[in-house]
């Protein structure tokens, strides 16, 4: 049996969530993972070799020009061809301490994750979301493996559940929020990328709220929710400066790769 791929260590988050041509789209969107823009971001604007880029990410020299060829073909795929750019997926974690691989064939199980169906909402209802973590407001966004949806109608919550996003990344959960029906977001920390396009799809962001996911939602309907207006993330801000080969494992946290997926 094949050993599994490793998980590509990443130190910084994509700032956006995608591209599109300045003109008439043409095809289907071309899905660049975020492994792939890591990799194009260390060698081709930090100017990284293929070998640094490896030691970075944790992973072999061939495993990175790999990536690299294939992250190359798309961005051509994409310019040449005016196909919409989407950055999301992939196989990867964070060297922020987080070492759990954001693939969903990949988890701490080594099965692949079920996704239960998200139920549907009441014609006339709102659907509150919340980043979710044993009960908790989770406090980063783009790290979120479970939303809980409350479902609120006159005022009232009328019906809860718990959902995976099985690891999509924080370039797709603002299109899976979007496509569960959701009309507000709670949630801790969150980056400029994921809030505009929060904003776009029309979705109100409550950001910088932490403590107990449930006594949110209250304070949220009874208009008594402390929030931060200009929240930020502060994986985004560390991200910034995680440019070298020699990135801050004391910086960062980073798990090194004892953990993830081997």
């Amino acid at each position: 049996m094949a050993r599994p791929s490793r998980c590509r260590r990443i130190c910084r988050e994509p700032d956006y969530d995608g591209f599109l041509p300045l003109g008439i789209p043409s095809g289907e969107p071309v899905t660049l993972t975020v492994d792939e823009y890591e990799v194009i971001r260390l060698i081709d604007l930090e100017g990284l070799t293929h070998e640094q880029c490896g030691r970075q990410m944790e992973v072999s020299r061939t495993t990175v020009t790999e990536i690299y060829e294939s992250a190359r073909r798309k961005l051509a795929d994409s310019i040449v061809h005016g196909k919409p750019l989407l950055i999301a997926g992939g196989h990867y974690r964070f060297c922020d301490g987080n070492a759990v691989c954001r693939q969903s064939a990949c988890g701490q199980s080594g099965r692949t994750a079920s996704k239960q169906p998200v139920q549907a909402k009441g014609a006339n209802g709102m659907r509150i979301a919340v980043t979710y973590e044993n009960g908790k407001v989770f406090q980063h966004f783009g790290h979120s493996a479970q939303f809980k949806l409350y479902d609120v109608e006159n005022g009232q919550i009328v019906n809860q559940q718990v959902v995976d996003t099985n690891g999509q990344g924080h370039g797709a959960l603002a299109g899976f929020l979007t496509g569960a029906g959701v009309d507000v977001l709670i949630c801790g920390g969150i980056g400029g990328g994921a809030q505009q396009a929060l904003r776009e799809a029309g979705i109100r962001l409550f950001g910088g709220v932490s403590g107990n996911a449930d006594s949110a939602v209250n304070a949220y309907l009874a208009d008594a929710l402390p929030f931060d207006a200009n929240v930020h993330c502060s994986h985004h801000e560390q991200g910034h400066s995680c440019g070298e080969h020699t990135c801050g494992e004391e910086k960062h946290g980073c798990a090194g790769s004892g953990g993830g997926c081997q």
